[in-house]
């Protein structure tokens, strides 16, 4: 933990990252039940933009039905795996096995 905190002081975000800025995670729409985590997120491209992890307590109706005004899912955004991948871990080489679209 020390080193990713020495990572986020320092501004080295890599080139997954926004200038300044590392999103970790992101909340969707998405419809997720009991055993999604770990689930692929897409876009509309069909491109992964992340990786569904949890529900907000309100969205775990949604196992009986789905309210798109309460149900909301928590995904870990695909640049910060990249970026923990990459320059955190030093695994920058299972990246170059990857066709990532910017």
């Amino acid at each position: 933990m020390t080193r990713l905190k020495e990572l986020y002081k320092g501004g080295g975000y890599g080139e997954f990252t926004r200038p300044g800025e590392v999103r970790i995670s992101f909340i969707a729409t998405n419809h997720t039940t009991g055993g999604n985590s770990c689930s692929p997120v897409i876009n509309g491209n069909g491109h992964l933009v992340g990786v569904n992890f949890d529900r907000v307590w309100e969205g775990t109706m949604s196992d009986i039905m789905f309210d798109p005004e309460v149900c909301r899912n928590i995904s870990v955004d695909v640049n910060y795996i990249l970026y923990i991948t990459d320059v955190y871990a030093g695994a920058g080489y299972l990246l170059e096995e990857m066709s990532l679209v910017p």
